[in-house]
Protein backbone atom coordinates (compact mmCIF):
# COMPACT_ATOMS: atom_id res chain seq x y z
CA UNK A 1 0.00 0.00 0.00
CA UNK A 2 2.62 2.32 0.76
CA UNK A 3 4.33 1.96 -2.35
CA UNK A 4 1.27 2.71 -4.15
CA UNK A 5 1.03 6.28 -2.85
CA UNK A 6 4.36 6.76 -3.32
CA UNK A 7 3.70 6.00 -6.98
CA UNK A 8 0.47 8.06 -7.03
CA UNK A 9 2.82 10.89 -5.76
CA UNK A 10 5.58 10.39 -8.13
CA UNK A 11 3.19 10.46 -11.46
CA UNK A 12 1.66 12.88 -10.19
CA UNK A 13 4.52 15.27 -10.15
CA UNK A 14 5.87 13.95 -13.41
CA UNK A 15 2.40 14.50 -15.24
CA UNK A 16 2.66 17.80 -14.14
CA UNK A 17 6.10 18.78 -15.15
CA UNK A 18 5.28 17.19 -18.59
CA UNK A 19 1.89 18.46 -18.98
CA UNK A 20 3.12 22.19 -18.39
CA UNK A 21 5.94 21.32 -20.50
CA UNK A 22 4.05 19.89 -23.64
CA UNK A 23 1.32 22.08 -23.37
CA UNK A 24 3.33 25.28 -23.96
CA UNK A 25 5.21 23.30 -26.72
CA UNK A 26 1.29 22.89 -27.99
CA UNK A 27 0.44 26.49 -27.28
CA UNK A 28 3.20 27.94 -29.15
CA UNK A 29 2.40 25.30 -32.22
CA UNK A 30 -0.75 26.52 -32.78
CA UNK A 31 0.64 30.18 -32.84
CA UNK A 32 3.91 29.65 -34.68
CA UNK A 33 4.85 27.94 -38.15
CA UNK A 34 8.72 28.34 -37.42
CA UNK A 35 9.41 26.63 -33.99
CA UNK A 36 7.26 23.65 -33.89
CA UNK A 37 6.21 21.61 -37.35
CA UNK A 38 2.76 19.77 -37.46
CA UNK A 39 3.63 16.59 -36.34
CA UNK A 40 5.99 17.92 -33.19
CA UNK A 41 2.42 19.33 -32.53
CA UNK A 42 0.43 15.97 -32.67
CA UNK A 43 3.28 14.48 -30.50
CA UNK A 44 2.65 17.31 -28.01
CA UNK A 45 -1.45 16.61 -28.20
CA UNK A 46 -0.36 12.88 -27.31
CA UNK A 47 2.01 13.79 -24.70
CA UNK A 48 -0.54 16.22 -23.56
CA UNK A 49 -3.64 13.52 -23.24
CA UNK A 50 -1.43 10.78 -21.74
CA UNK A 51 0.09 13.22 -18.86
CA UNK A 52 -3.64 14.23 -18.16
CA UNK A 53 -4.93 10.73 -17.98
CA UNK A 54 -1.00 9.35 -15.58
CA UNK A 55 -1.47 12.76 -13.72
CA UNK A 56 -5.67 11.27 -12.99
CA UNK A 57 -3.82 7.82 -11.83
CA UNK A 58 -1.66 9.23 -9.58
CA UNK A 59 -4.31 11.36 -8.04
CA UNK A 60 -6.69 8.61 -7.59
CA UNK A 61 -3.81 6.86 -5.56
CA UNK A 62 -2.94 9.91 -3.60
CA UNK A 63 -6.44 10.02 -2.51
CA UNK A 64 -7.27 6.45 -2.07
CA UNK A 65 -4.31 5.58 -0.03
CA UNK A 66 -4.21 9.16 1.65
CA UNK A 67 -4.08 7.50 5.29
CA UNK A 68 -0.94 5.70 4.40
CA UNK A 69 2.64 6.80 4.88
CA UNK A 70 4.21 7.82 2.05
CA UNK A 71 7.62 9.57 1.21
CA UNK A 72 8.82 11.86 3.37
CA UNK A 73 6.66 15.19 4.55
CA UNK A 74 9.36 17.71 3.91
CA UNK A 75 10.35 16.08 0.73
CA UNK A 76 6.75 15.63 -0.64
CA UNK A 77 6.13 19.52 0.81
CA UNK A 78 9.26 20.85 -1.17
CA UNK A 79 8.62 19.32 -4.44
CA UNK A 80 4.65 20.29 -4.30
CA UNK A 81 5.99 23.61 -4.08
CA UNK A 82 8.52 23.05 -6.98
CA UNK A 83 5.57 22.01 -8.94
CA UNK A 84 3.34 24.26 -8.29
CA UNK A 85 6.18 27.16 -9.37
CA UNK A 86 6.72 25.38 -12.41
CA UNK A 87 2.80 25.24 -13.16
CA UNK A 88 2.58 28.83 -12.49
CA UNK A 89 5.64 29.98 -14.50
CA UNK A 90 4.30 27.78 -17.58
CA UNK A 91 1.02 29.79 -17.56
CA UNK A 92 2.21 32.30 -16.76
CA UNK A 93 5.03 32.36 -19.60
CA UNK A 94 1.86 31.63 -22.03
CA UNK A 95 -0.60 34.04 -20.59
CA UNK A 96 1.88 36.64 -21.56
CA UNK A 97 2.52 35.50 -25.00
CA UNK A 98 -0.96 34.90 -25.92
CA UNK A 99 -3.21 36.69 -23.35
CA UNK A 100 -5.53 39.54 -23.68
CA UNK A 101 -2.71 42.18 -22.99
CA UNK A 102 -0.80 42.75 -26.08
CA UNK A 103 1.62 45.30 -24.92
CA UNK A 104 4.60 42.82 -24.56
CA UNK A 105 3.64 40.65 -27.73
CA UNK A 106 3.59 44.44 -29.70
CA UNK A 107 7.03 44.88 -28.31
CA UNK A 108 8.40 41.75 -28.85
CA UNK A 109 7.49 41.77 -32.20
CA UNK A 110 8.34 45.41 -33.42
CA UNK A 111 11.73 44.99 -31.35
CA UNK A 112 12.67 41.62 -32.92
CA UNK A 113 11.95 42.80 -36.51
CA UNK A 114 13.81 45.89 -36.65
CA UNK A 115 17.44 43.94 -35.80
CA UNK A 116 18.91 42.46 -38.85
CA UNK A 117 20.34 39.53 -36.08
CA UNK A 118 17.36 38.58 -33.64
CA UNK A 119 13.90 38.10 -36.26
CA UNK A 120 13.72 34.42 -35.06
CA UNK A 121 13.20 35.82 -31.46
CA UNK A 122 9.42 36.83 -32.51
CA UNK A 123 8.98 33.95 -35.57
CA UNK A 124 9.64 31.38 -32.42
CA UNK A 125 6.22 32.23 -31.20
CA UNK A 126 3.89 34.12 -33.69
CA UNK A 127 3.01 33.40 -37.21
CA UNK A 128 3.80 35.63 -39.81
CA UNK A 129 0.54 36.38 -40.50
CA UNK A 130 0.45 37.99 -36.80
CA UNK A 131 3.90 39.68 -37.41
CA UNK A 132 2.66 41.11 -40.21
CA UNK A 133 -0.58 42.74 -39.00
CA UNK A 134 1.43 43.93 -35.72
CA UNK A 135 3.89 45.56 -37.59
CA UNK A 136 1.13 47.18 -39.83
CA UNK A 137 -0.17 48.74 -36.60
CA UNK A 138 3.35 50.40 -35.78
CA UNK A 139 5.22 52.00 -38.45
CA UNK A 140 6.91 55.08 -39.73
CA UNK A 141 6.63 56.78 -42.56
CA UNK A 142 8.11 59.86 -43.98
CA UNK A 143 5.97 59.92 -46.94
CA UNK A 144 9.37 59.28 -49.39
CA UNK A 145 10.35 63.48 -49.19
CA UNK A 146 14.03 64.36 -49.10
CA UNK A 147 15.47 67.17 -47.96
CA UNK A 148 15.59 70.59 -49.15
CA UNK A 149 19.10 72.19 -48.48
CA UNK A 150 17.79 76.00 -48.54
CA UNK A 151 16.05 75.25 -45.06
CA UNK A 152 19.31 75.27 -42.92
CA UNK A 153 21.06 78.76 -43.13
CA UNK A 154 24.22 78.14 -41.05
CA UNK A 155 24.41 81.85 -40.34
CA UNK A 156 21.62 82.45 -38.62
CA UNK A 157 21.56 82.94 -35.10
CA UNK A 158 18.34 81.84 -33.30
CA UNK A 159 17.73 83.27 -29.39
CA UNK A 160 16.88 81.25 -26.55
CA UNK A 161 12.98 80.64 -26.65
CA UNK A 162 13.07 78.18 -24.30
CA UNK A 163 15.20 75.72 -21.92
CA UNK A 164 16.61 73.74 -24.97
CA UNK A 165 17.46 76.10 -26.80
CA UNK A 166 19.34 77.35 -24.02
CA UNK A 167 21.01 73.89 -23.25
CA UNK A 168 21.98 74.04 -27.03
CA UNK A 169 23.26 77.43 -27.65
CA UNK A 170 25.26 78.07 -24.16
CA UNK A 171 28.76 77.04 -24.77
CA UNK A 172 32.34 77.53 -23.50
CA UNK A 173 34.65 79.79 -25.83
CA UNK A 174 35.95 78.18 -28.84
CA UNK A 175 34.06 74.77 -27.90
CA UNK A 176 33.52 73.17 -31.03
CA UNK A 177 31.47 70.79 -29.56
CA UNK A 178 29.45 70.00 -25.85
CA UNK A 179 27.48 66.78 -24.60
CA UNK A 180 23.86 66.87 -23.09
CA UNK A 181 23.73 64.15 -20.68
CA UNK A 182 19.79 63.15 -19.51
CA UNK A 183 17.26 60.39 -19.30
CA UNK A 184 14.97 58.64 -21.79
CA UNK A 185 12.39 55.83 -20.29
CA UNK A 186 15.05 55.78 -17.50
CA UNK A 187 17.43 54.85 -19.30
CA UNK A 188 21.08 57.25 -20.07
CA UNK A 189 20.94 59.24 -23.05
CA UNK A 190 23.53 61.34 -24.24
CA UNK A 191 23.03 64.24 -27.39
CA UNK A 192 25.96 65.58 -28.44
CA UNK A 193 25.85 69.19 -30.42
CA UNK A 194 28.66 69.83 -33.19
CA UNK A 195 28.44 73.78 -33.76
CA UNK A 196 30.46 73.69 -37.19
CA UNK A 197 28.94 70.71 -39.58
CA UNK A 198 32.22 71.36 -41.83
CA UNK A 199 34.18 68.93 -38.64
CA UNK A 200 31.45 66.18 -39.32
CA UNK A 201 32.73 63.59 -42.10
CA UNK A 202 32.35 59.72 -42.25
CA UNK A 203 34.84 57.11 -41.48
CA UNK A 204 35.26 53.63 -41.71
CA UNK A 205 36.71 50.22 -40.45
CA UNK A 206 40.43 49.83 -41.84
CA UNK A 207 39.53 46.32 -42.61
CA UNK A 208 36.78 47.06 -44.85
CA UNK A 209 35.70 43.49 -45.82
CA UNK A 210 37.34 41.70 -44.08
CA UNK A 211 36.18 43.23 -40.07
CA UNK A 212 34.59 46.32 -38.46
CA UNK A 213 36.47 48.06 -35.48
CA UNK A 214 35.42 48.94 -32.36
CA UNK A 215 34.66 52.45 -32.63
CA UNK A 216 36.62 53.90 -30.07
CA UNK A 217 39.45 52.26 -31.52
CA UNK A 218 38.51 54.38 -34.86
CA UNK A 219 37.89 57.22 -32.81
CA UNK A 220 41.65 57.16 -31.48
CA UNK A 221 42.85 56.33 -35.20
CA UNK A 222 41.36 58.77 -36.86
CA UNK A 223 41.63 61.77 -34.49
CA UNK A 224 37.97 62.12 -33.23
CA UNK A 225 37.09 64.41 -30.34
CA UNK A 226 33.20 62.89 -30.84
CA UNK A 227 31.64 60.05 -32.38
CA UNK A 228 29.13 58.34 -32.98
CA UNK A 229 28.23 54.49 -35.08
CA UNK A 230 27.40 55.39 -38.72
CA UNK A 231 25.23 52.75 -40.62
CA UNK A 232 23.49 49.43 -41.47
CA UNK A 233 26.19 46.92 -42.36
CA UNK A 234 25.48 42.76 -43.73
CA UNK A 235 25.34 40.64 -40.88
CA UNK A 236 24.42 36.97 -42.54
CA UNK A 237 23.90 34.22 -40.01
CA UNK A 238 24.02 36.66 -37.49
CA UNK A 239 27.61 36.71 -36.59
CA UNK A 240 29.21 38.75 -38.93
CA UNK A 241 32.07 41.03 -37.79
CA UNK A 242 30.52 44.24 -39.23
CA UNK A 243 32.88 44.34 -42.58
CA UNK A 244 30.59 45.55 -45.01
CA UNK A 245 28.38 48.22 -45.25
CA UNK A 246 25.28 48.05 -46.50
CA UNK A 247 23.83 50.70 -49.76
CA UNK A 248 26.36 53.52 -50.00
CA UNK A 249 28.89 54.64 -48.45
CA UNK A 250 30.84 57.81 -49.32
CA UNK A 251 33.69 59.14 -47.23
CA UNK A 252 35.41 62.48 -48.28
CA UNK A 253 34.21 61.95 -51.70
CA UNK A 254 35.74 58.35 -51.96
CA UNK A 255 32.90 55.43 -52.52
CA UNK A 256 32.95 53.04 -50.26
CA UNK A 257 30.60 50.81 -50.94
CA UNK A 258 27.55 51.12 -53.89
CA UNK A 259 24.80 48.51 -53.69
CA UNK A 260 21.49 49.11 -54.39
CA UNK A 261 18.49 48.72 -51.16
CA UNK A 262 14.90 49.20 -50.54
CA UNK A 263 12.63 49.32 -47.77
CA UNK A 264 12.77 51.96 -45.11
CA UNK A 265 16.79 52.17 -46.18
CA UNK A 266 17.90 55.98 -47.12
CA UNK A 267 20.84 58.09 -47.76
CA UNK A 268 22.31 60.16 -44.85
CA UNK A 269 24.67 62.63 -45.34
CA UNK A 270 26.63 65.68 -45.88
CA UNK A 271 26.70 68.09 -48.60
CA UNK A 272 29.92 69.98 -49.67
CA UNK A 273 27.78 73.03 -48.25
CA UNK A 274 27.78 71.16 -44.72
CA UNK A 275 23.90 70.35 -44.84
CA UNK A 276 22.48 67.07 -43.52
CA UNK A 277 21.20 65.17 -46.66
CA UNK A 278 18.65 62.78 -46.36
CA UNK A 279 17.95 60.99 -49.96
CA UNK A 280 16.09 57.75 -51.20
CA UNK A 281 18.51 55.42 -52.17
CA UNK A 282 20.52 56.45 -55.35
CA UNK A 283 23.87 55.41 -57.09
CA UNK A 284 27.05 56.83 -55.43
CA UNK A 285 28.27 58.20 -58.44
CA UNK A 286 25.23 60.72 -58.88
CA UNK A 287 25.53 61.38 -55.57
CA UNK A 288 28.87 62.41 -55.61
CA UNK A 289 27.91 64.29 -58.71
CA UNK A 290 25.37 65.88 -56.74
CA UNK A 291 27.27 67.46 -53.95
CA UNK A 292 27.47 64.76 -51.56
CA UNK A 293 31.15 64.33 -49.74
CA UNK A 294 30.07 61.81 -47.01
CA UNK A 295 27.01 59.47 -46.53
CA UNK A 296 25.90 56.02 -45.07
CA UNK A 297 22.79 54.15 -45.80
CA UNK A 298 20.35 53.84 -42.90
CA UNK A 299 16.45 54.54 -41.76
CA UNK A 300 14.10 55.30 -41.23
CA UNK A 301 13.93 59.17 -41.63
CA UNK A 302 12.50 60.97 -38.53
CA UNK A 303 12.66 64.41 -39.55
CA UNK A 304 12.51 65.98 -43.46
CA UNK A 305 12.30 69.54 -44.03
CA UNK A 306 10.70 70.64 -40.60
CA UNK A 307 7.90 67.52 -41.16
CA UNK A 308 7.92 65.17 -38.71
CA UNK A 309 7.76 61.54 -40.29
CA UNK A 310 4.33 60.24 -39.23
CA UNK A 311 4.41 57.29 -36.21
CA UNK A 312 1.89 54.47 -35.75
CA UNK A 313 2.34 52.76 -32.30
CA UNK A 314 5.83 52.92 -31.39
CA UNK A 315 7.15 53.24 -34.82
CA UNK A 316 7.37 49.81 -35.98
CA UNK A 317 11.00 48.90 -34.44
CA UNK A 318 10.18 48.87 -30.88
CA UNK A 319 11.93 49.68 -27.84
CA UNK A 320 16.26 49.65 -27.67
CA UNK A 321 19.39 51.19 -27.41
CA UNK A 322 19.23 53.93 -30.17
CA UNK A 323 21.55 56.40 -32.38
CA UNK A 324 20.26 59.53 -34.39
CA UNK A 325 21.28 61.97 -35.91
CA UNK A 326 19.97 65.33 -37.43
CA UNK A 327 20.80 68.66 -38.16
CA UNK A 328 18.69 72.39 -36.77
CA UNK A 329 18.09 75.17 -39.25
CA UNK A 330 21.07 77.16 -38.15
CA UNK A 331 23.37 74.25 -38.94
CA UNK A 332 23.76 72.87 -35.43
CA UNK A 333 24.13 69.10 -35.87
CA UNK A 334 22.70 66.67 -33.16
CA UNK A 335 24.06 63.34 -32.32
CA UNK A 336 21.79 61.43 -30.20
CA UNK A 337 22.67 58.21 -28.24
CA UNK A 338 19.84 56.53 -25.88
CA UNK A 339 21.10 53.31 -23.89
CA UNK A 340 19.47 50.47 -23.12
CA UNK A 341 19.46 48.61 -19.63
CA UNK A 342 20.75 45.19 -18.86
CA UNK A 343 17.43 42.81 -19.97
CA UNK A 344 17.65 45.39 -23.15
CA UNK A 345 13.84 45.68 -22.67
CA UNK A 346 14.06 49.51 -22.14
CA UNK A 347 15.95 52.09 -24.43
CA UNK A 348 13.56 54.47 -27.01
CA UNK A 349 11.55 53.77 -29.37
CA UNK A 350 11.57 55.61 -33.54
CA UNK A 351 8.97 58.08 -31.71
CA UNK A 352 11.26 59.19 -28.60
CA UNK A 353 14.00 59.99 -31.19
CA UNK A 354 11.94 62.38 -33.17
CA UNK A 355 10.44 63.95 -29.85
CA UNK A 356 13.64 64.34 -28.84
CA UNK A 357 14.90 66.13 -32.17
CA UNK A 358 11.81 68.44 -32.29
CA UNK A 359 12.65 69.24 -29.05
CA UNK A 360 15.72 70.67 -29.66
CA UNK A 361 15.44 71.59 -32.83
CA UNK A 362 16.07 69.30 -36.08
CA UNK A 363 14.58 70.63 -38.94
CA UNK A 364 16.18 67.13 -40.55
CA UNK A 365 17.14 63.73 -38.59
CA UNK A 366 17.31 60.23 -39.41
CA UNK A 367 17.62 56.96 -37.37
CA UNK A 368 21.11 55.40 -37.44
CA UNK A 369 22.02 51.83 -36.51
CA UNK A 370 21.00 50.42 -32.86
CA UNK A 371 21.27 47.97 -30.43
CA UNK A 372 24.84 46.92 -29.55
CA UNK A 373 26.09 48.91 -32.37
CA UNK A 374 24.99 52.20 -30.32
CA UNK A 375 27.93 54.20 -29.01
CA UNK A 376 29.11 57.72 -28.35
CA UNK A 377 32.85 58.31 -27.64
CA UNK A 378 34.46 61.51 -26.84
CA UNK A 379 38.67 61.79 -27.13
CA UNK A 380 39.16 58.38 -27.08
CA UNK A 381 36.72 57.31 -25.12
CA UNK A 382 33.10 55.33 -24.46
CA UNK A 383 30.79 57.55 -22.74
CA UNK A 384 27.65 55.36 -22.78
CA UNK A 385 27.47 51.96 -21.79
CA UNK A 386 25.78 49.73 -24.64
CA UNK A 387 24.80 45.94 -23.72
CA UNK A 388 25.35 42.90 -26.11
CA UNK A 389 22.33 40.03 -26.02
CA UNK A 390 24.06 38.16 -23.73
CA UNK A 391 23.85 41.43 -21.02
CA UNK A 392 27.68 42.01 -21.47
CA UNK A 393 28.76 45.53 -21.21
CA UNK A 394 30.20 45.63 -24.57
CA UNK A 395 29.86 46.81 -27.74
CA UNK A 396 30.78 44.95 -31.99
CA UNK A 397 32.59 46.04 -34.61
CA UNK A 398 31.05 47.86 -37.24
CA UNK A 399 32.17 49.35 -40.49
CA UNK A 400 31.26 52.87 -40.61
CA UNK A 401 31.00 56.53 -38.18
CA UNK A 402 30.09 59.48 -37.67
CA UNK A 403 32.97 61.64 -36.76
CA UNK A 404 34.02 65.31 -35.73
CA UNK A 405 37.98 65.94 -36.55
CA UNK A 406 39.12 69.39 -35.48
CA UNK A 407 41.05 71.24 -37.96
Amino acid sequence: MKNKKQKGTLLCWISLIVLNTFLVFFVIGCNSNTLVNKIFKIISLLLLIGSVIFLAIGLFLRLKYKKRRGLNKKLRVVFDILVSLYTVGCLSFLFILYGPYKGFRDWLITTAMSTMNHQYYCKWFYSEKLINEVLGSNYIDSGGAETDASLVDHEEKITYENEYEREILEREKGATYKVIRFKVNDCDAYLGVVYDPSLISVGYTKWLGRSGQYIYDMAKEQNSVLTINGGGFKDPGHNSKGADPIGVTIANGKIISNEPVAGQWGIIGFNRENTLVLRKSVDAKNLINEGIRDAVTMGPFLIVNGKPSIVKGNGGWGIAARTAIGQRKDGIVLFLVVDSNVSRTKGATLKDLLNIMQRYGAVNASNLDGGTSSVMVENGEMINDPIDSAGRHRTRGIPTIFKVVEK
